[in-house]
C-alpha cells in the first residue's frame, strides 16, 4: 500500500519542528522514502524544509533534493552553503549532481566544485556540464562497470568488485579495448560459468546498442523504448566509452516531452505550471489566443461576404458553427494520430499511401455523418433537398480537407525540424475553421446559385 501524506501527518511534522524535537522527527521520518519526504517538503514552509534538510544525513537529503521541483530546489539551495551543497552532490550520481549544480550561478558552481573532496567525482561533474541537457551527453552518468577485453575472468571479477562500489545499480558490464573503445558487453551468466583463466575477448557479446554524446535525447528514448533497454552506453566521437544512460533518466525525458506536447496542443507556447506568475502564464497563453482571435476575425469576414445569401437561405447560418466545429475536430483527430506515430517512430510508408488512406477514411466518415445530418435536417427542420445536399456535400468536403491538413501539416513540420505538436493546437483548429467556412459557402454558392 503506498505511503499516504495526510494533513494530520504534515501538521505532526510541523509541530515537532516547532518544538525542536529532533529525535522524534528522525524517528517519524526514518522509514519514509526520500521521494515522499520530497513531497512533504513541497507542502511545508521554507524554514521548516531547511530544518529537515539539515537534520537528515546527506545520503538521504541528496536524493530528496534531486526529487524536488526545480523552483523548490532553487529555494532550498539558497539556504545551504556551498560546502553543504557539495556534501549533497558528493552522494549523488554524476548525472543528478550535474543537473542540480547547473542551476547555480557560475560563481557558486566554482565554489561548490572546490568543496567536493572526491576530485574524480568533481572532474566528472564538470565534464557533464559541457553537454547540452537535451543530448545523450547531458543525460548520461559517468558511473558504470567496464572491463578490458584482454583481462581474464578472474581479473575481471576483481576489477568489477572495485568499480561496483561507486555504482548504485549495475545494469550492464561493458567491454573496452586498451584505448577505451567500446567493443561489446559481458553477460553475467557467461562470466559465472566460464573458467577464471578464460580471456574476456573470447566470451563477450560483440553486439551492443550505443549512442553518441551529441545524439538528441528524444532519439535516445526511442532507441531504448524500441529495444526494451534498461541502460545504454554512451560513446564520444571516437567511439570511446564515456558514460551510460539509465531508464529512469529516459522516463523523465518522455514525461517532459509529453508535458511539452500537451501544452503546445492546448495553445501554450512555453513550459509553465499552475503556480507560475500571472505574467509568465500570460506570455505563454496570449500568442495563441491572438492567433485564434485573428482566425475568428477572418471567419467573420468570410461570413460577411455571404450576408445576402444567409438572408435568402437563413438555414445556412444555423449550420455554420457545425461545419466549423467538424473541421476543427477532424483536423485535431488526424494530427493527434500522426503525432503519436511520430513520437513512437511507427509512422511508416509513403506519403501517397498515407494520402489515399486518409481520403478513404474521410469519405467513409463523411458519408455516414452527412447522411445522418441530412436526414435530421429534412425530417426535423424541414428544409428542402437543395439545402440538405449543400450541407451534406460541404460536410464531406470539409472532413476530407481537414483530415488532409491534420495529417500532413505535422509531417511537414517534423521534416523541417519544427515541433509537430504545433499542429494539434489552435493553429490547426483555427486554420480548419477558416477552410471549413470558406468551403461551405463556396459549395452553397455553386448549388444554390446566389
Amino acid at each position: 500500500m503506498p505511503f499516504e501524506i495526510t494533513n494530520e501527518y504534515i501538521q505532526q511534522i510541523q509541530q515537532l519542528i516547532a518544538e525542536d524535537n529532533e529525535d522524534a522527527l528522525l524517528t517519524l521520518l526514518e522509514e519514509v522514502h526520500y521521494a515522499d519526504i520530497a513531497e512533504i517538503i513541497e507542502e511545508i514552509e521554507y524554514s521548516e524544509a531547511i530544518y529537515i534538510i539539515k537534520l537528515l544525513e546527506s545520503d538521504v537529503t541528496s536524493e530528496i533534493i534531486a526529487e524536488l521541483d526545480e523552483d523548490t530546489r532553487e529555494n532550498i539551495l539558497k539556504g545551504l552553503s556551498s560546502k553543504e551543497i557539495a556534501e549533497e552532490l558528493s552522494e549523488l550520481d554524476t548525472d543528478d549532481a550535474a543537473d542540480i549544480i547547473s542551476e547555480l550561478s557560475d560563481k557558486q558552481i566554482k565554489e561548490v566544485i572546490s568543496h567536493i573532496e572526491d576530485e574524480e567525482h568533481a572532474k566528472d561533474i564538470i565534464e557533464l556540464l559541457r553537454y547540452d541537457e537535451d543530448t545523450a551527453g547531458g543525460l548520461m552518468a559517468k558511473e558504470l562497470v567496464k572491463v578490458n577485453e584482454n583481462w581474464n575472468v578472474l581479473t575481471c571479477v576483481k576489477e568489477m568488485r572495485a568499480q561496483a562500489e561507486e555504482v548504485s545499480r549495475v545494469h550492464s558490464i561493458y567491454v573496452v579495448d586498451d584505448n577505451n573503445i567500446l567493443k561489446g558487453r559481458l553477460s553475467l551468466k557467461d562470466l559465472l560459468t566460464t573458467s577464471t583463466k578464460t580471456a574476456i575477448k573470447d566470451v563477450f557479446i560483440k553486439k551492443v546498442d550505443s549512442v553518441t554524446v551529441n545524439d538528441d535525447a528524444e532519439d535516445v528514448a526511442k532507441i531504448m523504448q524500441k529495444y526494451d533497454l534498461e541502460a545504454i552506453p554512451v560513446v564520444d566521437e571516437l567511439g570511446r566509452l564515456v558514460g551510460r544512460i539509465t531508464i529512469d533518466d529516459i522516463v523523465d525525458v518522455i514525461k517532459e516531452e509529453a508535458e511539452k506536447d500537451y501544452q503546445m496542443a492546448a495553445g501554450i507556447s512555453q513550459d509553465v505550471e499552475a503556480d507560475d506568475t500571472i505574467w509568465e502564464l500570460t506570455k505563454a497563453r496570449l500568442p495563441w489566443l491572438i492567433l485564434a482571435l485573428f482566425g475568428g476575425f477572418v471567419s467573420v469576414s468570410i461570413l460577411g461576404g455571404f450576408a445576402t445569401a444567409m438572408i435568402k437561405y437563413k438555414e445556412l447560418f444555423f449550420f455554420t458553427p457545425l461545419i466549423a466545429a467538424m473541421a476543427g475536430n477532424v483536423g485535431v483527430q488526424s494530427s493527434a494520430i500522426i503525432l503519436q506515430g511520430l513520437a513512437n517512430d511507427s509512422l511508416k510508408g509513403s506519403w501517397w499511401k498515407r494520402l489515399i488512406k486518409e481520403v478513404s477514411l474521410s469519405l467513409l466518415n463523411g458519408f455516414v455523418l452527412a447522411a445522418l445530418l441530412m436526414s435530421a435536417g429534412m425530417f426535423f427542420l424541414g428544409f428542402d433537398i437543395k439545402v440538405g445536399l449543400t450541407v451534406a456535400i460541404s460536410l464531406v468536403s470539409v472532413i476530407i480537407i481537414a483530415s488532409i491538413i491534420g495529417t500532413f501539416v505535422p509531417i511537414i513540420l517534423d521534416k523541417r525540424g519544427i515541433d509537430p505538436a504545433l499542429a494539434t493546437g489552435p493553429f490547426i483548429t483555427t486554420s480548419n475553421d477558416i477552410c471549413g467556412i470558406l468551403i461551405y459557402f463556396w459549395i452553397a454558392k455553386l448549388i444554390l446559385g446566389f
